[in-house]
């Protein structure tokens, strides 16, 4: 045994410093050296491409001032048997049914309500119930349209002709057996806000507006900041949300034109009485930036009868547990029926304390890519390019079938070698799943933030899934690509004959454009 010190002894410094070399010196160092460097570029890459999102933090002094919802000065509630009556709507071009829900045996001169769809209702059936039926109790009439379907769809939207459309059921409750013509106003919930105050700018002898979780902001900056809400509430990673501006960015020519309206400038001329209603579960919503801008829009015109209420807990519907509070019941027909003196009921606003931490403003564009057209183009092309180098790779393969059979003593075209056809396979089908998975899932987000409903394994394992899918992507292009290169002393020649090798650089192309594609959505983000 040799002596201590000795120079035969093991010196632990050498044996790492000998596994460092050798491991250094591996393949699959090298491999996985090279996948990070990739995964930088693209990184890099997707970050200047486009722009970042950075929401501005919300400063504001609007407060409770007590955590009750009731309507000073409201009257008492009677309850009144509800008779509820079908109706044909007649609008300009089409017909719509409805439901009207009276009070029996009330006395005449009834204010009435007409209701306004938002973006989740449209048929009179199941729409609206709950509401509709504490308003005939307490001696109010509502009638609760259909949505026109036949001019309304995700691409196609227009708010100043759907209020000229509900304005037909304006008048149908005008005329309405034992209604005050002068007492009909509207029920505007969501969407529908933005169709409320045109209703109210151009009809000046509508009574009152009842604005249920209202939008406020243009729809653009409503689904950002929907997007941003319901991301931040979930714990996504930051790299997520620089596909907010760049999804909610898009324009497509010709389609979404309604996602700019601005509404203030209809609220700008509303003289009427207006009651404002949020619950303070709903993160679709800028709860406290909405009533803010409907304050400081009907002040221009001398209209400070704004009533604001926030209902603890309750959703976007004003819904806890699927059930309509109840407080709300009782607060909206007291606010109806004592009009005009509870228009300005005090305190003007009260209620749970909403929170809003971040404001909703105009969303940044993409600097090159805003057409949404061309987003379409450039990914449309990089799969073109690996469905025509599938094509060659086939025709290739046919011609050597044949040249072996006339001549088969000739050697035949080596083609292209397992060595590269696998890997590179195995990468135009990552690419391809990469983009498919990030679309399900940019997809699956709006409509989430659309139908403001939350789903934490949609957004955070949906997020996962596509990165893990784009990091193995970009594994096997890079192991691809090594094997397409000489290195060493070794000379390789993977790929011979005009064909292989055209289907080789498309398919490259292919892949290059899909995963860059990918890194622009921020699939590969990597805090840059």
């Amino acid at each position: 045994m040799p002596a201590h010190g000795s120079s035969d002894a093991p010196r632990l410094p050498g044996v790492l410093e000998s596994l460092r070399r050798r491991f250094t010196r591996s393949s699959a160092w090298r491999v996985l050296t090279e996948t990070v460097v990739a995964m930088i570029a693209l990184a890099v890459l997707g970050a200047v491409l486009g722009p970042q999102w950075d929401p501005v933090p919300l400063n504001s002094s609007l407060r409770t001032t007590t955590s009750s919802t009731a309507i000073s000065g409201a009257p008492s509630l009677p309850e009144y048997e509800v008779r509820e009556t079908m109706v044909t709507v007649r609008l300009d071009g089409a017909t719509v049914q409805g439901r009207i829900s009276e009070p029996v045996d009330a006395p005449p001169d009834r204010p009435a309500v007409v209701f306004v769809h938002g973006a989740g209702t449209d048929t009179y059936a199941n729409a609206f119930r709950a509401q509709a039926r504490a308003l005939a109790a307490a001696g109010v009439v509502a009638l609760v349209p259909e949505k026109r379907l036949d001019t309304y769809t995700t691409a196609h939207r227009d708010y100043v002709k759907m209020a000229a459309d509900y304005a037909r059921s304006v008048q149908t409750l005008r005329t309405w057996p034992g209604v005050d013509p002068d007492r009909v106003g509207v029920y505007a919930e969501s969407e529908g806000g933005w169709i409320a105050p045109v209703m109210a700018a151009t009809d000046p002898r509508l009574a009152f507006v009842v604005l249920v979780s209202p939008p406020v902001v243009p729809p653009r900056e409503q689904a950002a900041f929907a997007a941003d809400s319901y991301l931040r509430n979930t714990g996504v990673p930051a790299g997520v949300f620089r596909a907010i501006p760049r999804a909610v960015g898009l324009s497509i020519p010709g389609a979404f034109e309604y996602v700019d309206f601005d509404v203030s400038s209809f609220q700008q001329r509303m003289r009427q009485p207006v009651l404002v209603a949020y619950g303070t579960d709903d993160a679709s919503m800028p709860l406290v930036q909405g009533p803010e801008q409907i304050i400081s829009d009907v002040a221009k015109v001398g209209n400070h009868q704004v009533t604001v209420r926030y209902y603890a807990d309750a959703n976007h519907g004003l819904k806890v547990d699927d059930q309509v509070v109840e407080e709300f019941l009782v607060d909206l027909p007291g606010w109806v029926l004592g009009l005009p003196q509870t228009a300005m009921t005090r305190p003007h606003v009260a209620g749970a304390q909403p929170e809003q931490h971040f404001r909703a403003d105009p969303v940044p564009t993409p600097r090159w890519l805003r057409d949404g057209t061309a987003v379409l183009v450039w990914v449309g092309s990089s799969a073109a390019a690996l469905i025509a180098a599938v094509a060659l790779g086939m025709a290739g393969r046919g011609l050597r079938a044949l040249r072996r059979r006339r001549a088969p003593d000739v050697p035949a075209p080596e083609g292209i070698s397992r060595s590269v056809s696998r890997p590179l396979t195995w990468c135009a089908l990552g690419s391809v799943a990469t983009v498919a998975v990030l679309v399900w899932y940019l997809v699956a987000v709006a409509r989430l933030a659309l139908d403001y409903e939350r789903d934490p394994l949609v957004v955070t394992g949906g997020w996962l899934a596509v990165r893990v899918i784009g990091l193995l992507a970009v594994l096997a292009g890079v192991i691809a690509l090594r094997a397409l290169v000489p290195h060493g002393d070794r000379v390789v020649r993977p790929v011979t004959g005009v064909l292989p090798r055209s289907a080789v650089a498309l398919a490259g192309l292919g892949c290059v454009g899909l995963l860059v594609a990918a890194a622009y959505w921020g699939v590969f983000q990597l805090g840059i």
